[in-house]
Protein backbone atom coordinates (compact mmCIF):
# COMPACT_ATOMS: atom_id res chain seq x y z
CA UNK A 1 0.00 0.00 0.00
CA UNK A 2 1.54 3.31 -1.08
CA UNK A 3 1.19 6.06 1.49
CA UNK A 4 2.57 9.47 0.59
CA UNK A 5 1.68 12.72 2.29
CA UNK A 6 3.24 16.15 2.52
CA UNK A 7 4.81 15.23 5.85
CA UNK A 8 7.33 12.96 4.17
CA UNK A 9 8.62 15.58 1.74
CA UNK A 10 10.53 17.59 4.35
CA UNK A 11 13.21 16.73 6.95
CA UNK A 12 12.15 15.06 10.18
CA UNK A 13 12.86 17.93 12.55
CA UNK A 14 10.91 18.30 15.78
CA UNK A 15 8.21 20.42 14.16
CA UNK A 16 7.56 17.94 11.38
CA UNK A 17 7.62 14.94 13.73
CA UNK A 18 5.04 16.73 15.88
CA UNK A 19 2.80 17.22 12.83
CA UNK A 20 3.11 13.56 11.86
CA UNK A 21 2.40 12.46 15.44
CA UNK A 22 -0.75 14.61 15.57
CA UNK A 23 -1.94 13.23 12.24
CA UNK A 24 -1.36 9.60 13.25
CA UNK A 25 -2.86 9.78 16.72
CA UNK A 26 -5.94 11.66 15.51
CA UNK A 27 -6.61 9.39 12.53
CA UNK A 28 -5.90 6.07 14.28
CA UNK A 29 -7.32 5.94 17.83
CA UNK A 30 -6.05 2.38 18.27
CA UNK A 31 -2.43 3.59 17.94
CA UNK A 32 -0.80 3.93 21.35
CA UNK A 33 1.48 6.94 21.81
CA UNK A 34 3.87 6.97 24.76
CA UNK A 35 7.10 8.88 25.48
CA UNK A 36 9.73 6.49 26.87
CA UNK A 37 12.05 9.19 28.19
CA UNK A 38 13.65 12.54 27.45
CA UNK A 39 16.82 13.68 25.74
CA UNK A 40 19.57 15.79 27.28
CA UNK A 41 17.64 18.90 26.22
CA UNK A 42 14.33 17.61 27.54
CA UNK A 43 12.85 16.59 24.19
CA UNK A 44 10.53 13.60 24.32
CA UNK A 45 11.72 10.26 22.96
CA UNK A 46 8.46 9.01 21.55
CA UNK A 47 7.14 5.51 20.93
CA UNK A 48 4.16 4.29 18.95
CA UNK A 49 2.74 0.82 19.36
CA UNK A 50 -0.15 -1.31 18.20
CA UNK A 51 -1.18 -4.90 18.50
CA UNK A 52 -0.53 -7.43 21.25
CA UNK A 53 1.66 -6.16 24.09
CA UNK A 54 2.60 -9.61 25.42
CA UNK A 55 5.34 -9.87 22.79
CA UNK A 56 6.53 -7.06 20.52
CA UNK A 57 8.87 -6.34 17.64
CA UNK A 58 10.88 -3.13 17.95
CA UNK A 59 12.02 -0.72 15.22
CA UNK A 60 14.18 2.32 16.12
CA UNK A 61 15.55 5.17 14.02
CA UNK A 62 17.60 8.36 14.11
CA UNK A 63 20.32 7.33 16.55
CA UNK A 64 22.47 9.88 14.71
CA UNK A 65 21.66 13.50 13.93
CA UNK A 66 22.15 13.46 10.18
CA UNK A 67 20.27 10.17 9.78
CA UNK A 68 16.81 11.67 10.25
CA UNK A 69 15.54 10.03 7.05
CA UNK A 70 15.20 6.84 9.07
CA UNK A 71 12.51 8.63 11.13
CA UNK A 72 10.49 9.38 8.00
CA UNK A 73 10.90 5.78 6.84
CA UNK A 74 9.52 4.43 10.11
CA UNK A 75 6.69 6.97 10.30
CA UNK A 76 5.65 6.09 6.77
CA UNK A 77 5.65 2.36 7.52
CA UNK A 78 3.69 3.00 10.70
CA UNK A 79 1.04 4.94 8.78
CA UNK A 80 0.87 2.17 6.18
CA UNK A 81 0.33 -0.46 8.88
CA UNK A 82 -2.31 1.65 10.62
CA UNK A 83 -4.26 2.12 7.40
CA UNK A 84 -4.14 -1.62 6.76
CA UNK A 85 -5.40 -2.36 10.26
CA UNK A 86 -8.20 0.18 9.77
CA UNK A 87 -9.29 -1.17 6.36
CA UNK A 88 -8.33 -4.83 6.59
CA UNK A 89 -5.79 -4.33 3.80
CA UNK A 90 -2.37 -5.89 3.43
CA UNK A 91 1.27 -4.81 3.17
CA UNK A 92 3.02 -6.55 0.29
CA UNK A 93 0.39 -9.28 0.43
CA UNK A 94 0.78 -9.76 4.18
CA UNK A 95 -2.28 -9.37 6.39
CA UNK A 96 -0.50 -7.45 9.13
CA UNK A 97 -3.57 -7.13 11.34
CA UNK A 98 -3.85 -10.91 11.72
CA UNK A 99 -0.29 -11.14 13.00
CA UNK A 100 -0.63 -8.13 15.28
CA UNK A 101 -3.28 -10.02 17.25
CA UNK A 102 -0.51 -12.18 18.68
CA UNK A 103 2.62 -10.04 18.26
CA UNK A 104 2.71 -6.27 18.60
CA UNK A 105 4.83 -3.63 16.92
CA UNK A 106 6.57 -0.77 18.69
CA UNK A 107 8.31 2.00 16.75
CA UNK A 108 10.64 4.69 18.10
CA UNK A 109 11.20 6.98 15.10
CA UNK A 110 13.79 9.25 16.74
CA UNK A 111 16.11 8.00 19.48
CA UNK A 112 18.28 11.15 19.33
CA UNK A 113 15.96 14.17 18.91
CA UNK A 114 18.61 16.69 20.03
CA UNK A 115 21.14 15.43 17.50
CA UNK A 116 18.62 15.64 14.68
CA UNK A 117 17.66 19.18 15.66
CA UNK A 118 21.29 20.30 15.88
CA UNK A 119 22.17 18.83 12.48
CA UNK A 120 19.19 20.55 10.86
CA UNK A 121 19.01 23.85 12.74
CA UNK A 122 22.47 24.45 14.19
CA UNK A 123 23.97 25.00 17.63
CA UNK A 124 21.04 27.06 18.86
CA UNK A 125 18.93 23.88 18.93
CA UNK A 126 21.11 22.54 21.76
CA UNK A 127 19.58 24.88 24.35
CA UNK A 128 21.75 25.01 27.48
CA UNK A 129 24.41 23.02 25.64
CA UNK A 130 24.69 25.56 22.81
CA UNK A 131 28.16 26.78 23.77
CA UNK A 132 29.40 23.22 24.24
CA UNK A 133 28.07 22.16 20.85
CA UNK A 134 29.46 25.26 19.17
CA UNK A 135 32.96 24.58 20.53
CA UNK A 136 32.84 20.94 19.50
CA UNK A 137 31.28 21.53 16.07
CA UNK A 138 33.67 24.35 15.13
CA UNK A 139 31.36 25.55 12.39
CA UNK A 140 30.26 22.09 11.26
CA UNK A 141 27.04 21.59 13.23
CA UNK A 142 25.36 20.42 10.02
CA UNK A 143 27.55 17.28 10.30
CA UNK A 144 26.38 16.60 13.88
CA UNK A 145 25.70 12.94 14.77
CA UNK A 146 26.01 12.85 18.59
CA UNK A 147 23.52 13.97 21.23
CA UNK A 148 23.63 17.47 22.71
CA UNK A 149 26.35 16.41 25.15
CA UNK A 150 28.69 15.28 22.37
CA UNK A 151 28.15 11.56 22.99
CA UNK A 152 27.45 9.20 20.12
CA UNK A 153 24.39 7.25 21.30
CA UNK A 154 25.36 4.23 19.20
CA UNK A 155 28.71 4.05 21.01
CA UNK A 156 27.11 4.34 24.46
CA UNK A 157 25.61 0.87 24.94
CA UNK A 158 27.30 -1.65 27.20
CA UNK A 159 28.59 -4.19 24.69
CA UNK A 160 32.33 -4.34 24.11
CA UNK A 161 32.36 -0.75 25.34
CA UNK A 162 35.85 -0.78 26.91
CA UNK A 163 37.41 -2.24 23.78
CA UNK A 164 35.58 0.33 21.66
CA UNK A 165 36.82 3.09 23.97
CA UNK A 166 40.42 2.03 23.28
CA UNK A 167 39.78 2.07 19.55
CA UNK A 168 38.26 5.55 19.85
CA UNK A 169 41.33 6.79 21.68
CA UNK A 170 43.63 5.22 19.11
CA UNK A 171 41.75 7.23 16.50
CA UNK A 172 42.24 10.43 18.48
CA UNK A 173 38.71 10.58 19.92
CA UNK A 174 39.19 11.26 23.61
CA UNK A 175 36.30 13.57 24.48
CA UNK A 176 32.93 14.90 23.33
CA UNK A 177 32.78 15.00 19.56
CA UNK A 178 30.49 15.42 16.57
CA UNK A 179 30.56 11.64 16.22
CA UNK A 180 32.02 8.37 17.57
CA UNK A 181 32.68 9.38 21.18
CA UNK A 182 31.07 6.80 23.47
CA UNK A 183 30.88 8.83 26.67
CA UNK A 184 32.51 8.38 30.09
CA UNK A 185 30.68 5.14 30.78
CA UNK A 186 28.06 2.90 29.15
CA UNK A 187 24.50 4.17 29.42
CA UNK A 188 25.69 7.57 30.60
CA UNK A 189 23.14 9.29 28.35
CA UNK A 190 19.39 9.62 28.97
CA UNK A 191 18.64 8.54 25.39
CA UNK A 192 20.53 5.28 25.90
CA UNK A 193 18.93 4.69 29.29
CA UNK A 194 15.43 5.22 27.89
CA UNK A 195 15.94 2.57 25.22
CA UNK A 196 17.59 -0.02 27.47
CA UNK A 197 14.88 0.45 30.10
CA UNK A 198 12.20 -0.15 27.48
CA UNK A 199 13.90 -3.33 26.28
CA UNK A 200 14.44 -4.64 29.81
CA UNK A 201 10.82 -4.11 30.82
CA UNK A 202 9.05 -5.30 27.66
CA UNK A 203 9.07 -8.70 25.99
CA UNK A 204 10.81 -7.69 22.75
CA UNK A 205 11.07 -10.62 20.34
CA UNK A 206 13.68 -8.94 18.13
CA UNK A 207 14.83 -5.41 17.35
CA UNK A 208 16.06 -3.49 14.32
CA UNK A 209 17.97 -0.22 14.37
CA UNK A 210 17.83 1.90 11.23
CA UNK A 211 20.80 4.01 10.16
CA UNK A 212 22.04 5.51 6.91
CA UNK A 213 23.70 4.86 4.58
CA UNK A 214 25.17 1.85 2.71
CA UNK A 215 22.37 -0.62 1.84
CA UNK A 216 23.75 -3.15 4.32
CA UNK A 217 22.39 -5.36 7.09
CA UNK A 218 24.41 -6.24 10.20
CA UNK A 219 23.03 -9.18 12.16
CA UNK A 220 25.65 -10.73 14.45
CA UNK A 221 27.62 -9.85 17.57
CA UNK A 222 29.83 -12.37 19.32
CA UNK A 223 28.96 -15.76 20.74
CA UNK A 224 25.52 -14.74 22.00
CA UNK A 225 24.11 -14.22 18.50
CA UNK A 226 20.99 -16.44 18.33
CA UNK A 227 21.06 -19.20 15.74
CA UNK A 228 17.93 -17.95 14.02
CA UNK A 229 19.49 -14.52 13.42
CA UNK A 230 21.30 -15.61 10.25
CA UNK A 231 18.15 -16.98 8.64
CA UNK A 232 16.19 -13.87 9.57
CA UNK A 233 18.93 -11.67 8.11
CA UNK A 234 18.90 -13.68 4.89
CA UNK A 235 15.15 -13.13 4.57
CA UNK A 236 15.70 -9.41 5.12
CA UNK A 237 18.48 -9.32 2.53
CA UNK A 238 16.50 -11.21 -0.12
CA UNK A 239 13.44 -9.00 0.27
CA UNK A 240 15.40 -5.73 0.22
CA UNK A 241 18.35 -6.48 -2.03
CA UNK A 242 20.65 -5.19 0.72
CA UNK A 243 23.91 -7.00 1.46
CA UNK A 244 24.68 -8.92 4.64
CA UNK A 245 27.79 -7.38 6.17
CA UNK A 246 30.02 -7.37 9.22
CA UNK A 247 31.10 -4.08 10.81
CA UNK A 248 34.74 -3.14 11.26
CA UNK A 249 36.82 -0.68 13.27
CA UNK A 250 34.83 1.85 15.28
CA UNK A 251 31.57 0.23 14.15
CA UNK A 252 32.24 -2.83 16.35
CA UNK A 253 30.71 -2.72 19.82
CA UNK A 254 28.92 -0.03 21.77
CA UNK A 255 25.86 -0.14 19.54
CA UNK A 256 22.23 -0.90 20.28
CA UNK A 257 22.21 -4.06 18.15
CA UNK A 258 25.31 -5.35 19.94
CA UNK A 259 23.87 -4.65 23.39
CA UNK A 260 20.49 -6.20 22.56
CA UNK A 261 22.14 -9.43 21.36
CA UNK A 262 24.62 -9.65 24.23
CA UNK A 263 22.32 -8.76 27.12
CA UNK A 264 18.96 -10.09 25.96
CA UNK A 265 20.31 -12.92 23.79
CA UNK A 266 17.71 -12.25 21.13
CA UNK A 267 18.08 -11.31 17.46
CA UNK A 268 18.86 -7.71 16.59
CA UNK A 269 19.81 -6.04 13.35
CA UNK A 270 21.23 -2.81 12.01
CA UNK A 271 19.92 -1.73 8.61
CA UNK A 272 21.84 0.98 6.76
CA UNK A 273 19.28 2.51 4.41
CA UNK A 274 20.03 4.12 1.07
CA UNK A 275 23.21 5.08 -0.73
CA UNK A 276 24.88 8.47 -0.74
CA UNK A 277 26.29 11.04 1.65
CA UNK A 278 24.51 11.82 4.90
CA UNK A 279 22.13 13.45 5.35
CA UNK A 280 20.20 11.64 2.65
CA UNK A 281 17.53 14.01 1.31
CA UNK A 282 13.79 13.55 1.86
CA UNK A 283 13.45 13.18 -1.93
CA UNK A 284 15.10 9.74 -1.55
CA UNK A 285 12.42 8.43 0.79
CA UNK A 286 9.98 7.13 -1.79
CA UNK A 287 12.65 5.08 -3.55
CA UNK A 288 14.05 3.70 -0.29
CA UNK A 289 10.66 2.97 1.25
CA UNK A 290 9.40 1.16 -1.84
CA UNK A 291 12.45 -1.08 -1.75
CA UNK A 292 12.19 -1.79 1.98
CA UNK A 293 8.44 -2.10 2.55
CA UNK A 294 8.36 -5.88 2.12
CA UNK A 295 11.35 -6.28 4.44
CA UNK A 296 9.67 -4.12 7.07
CA UNK A 297 6.48 -6.17 6.81
CA UNK A 298 8.39 -9.44 7.08
CA UNK A 299 10.34 -8.18 10.09
CA UNK A 300 7.05 -7.35 11.78
CA UNK A 301 5.79 -10.93 11.53
CA UNK A 302 9.01 -12.97 11.89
Amino acid sequence: MLVKTKYYDTPADEQNRTRITKMLTEQFPFLKYEPIGESRCGRKIESFSLGCEDEQVLFCGAFHGMEWLTSLLLFRFLETVCRCVETGGSVCGINIDRFLDRRGLIIIPCVNPDGVEISLNGECAAGKYERRVSEIADGKAHRWQANAFGVDINHNFNAGWRELKLREQNCGISGPSITQYGGEMPESEPETKALTKLCRTRNIRHATAFHSQGEEIYWSYGSETPKRSRLMAEVMARSSGYALSSPSGLAIGGGFKDWFIEELKKPAFTVEIGIGRNPLPASKLNEIYTRLEEMLALCTIM
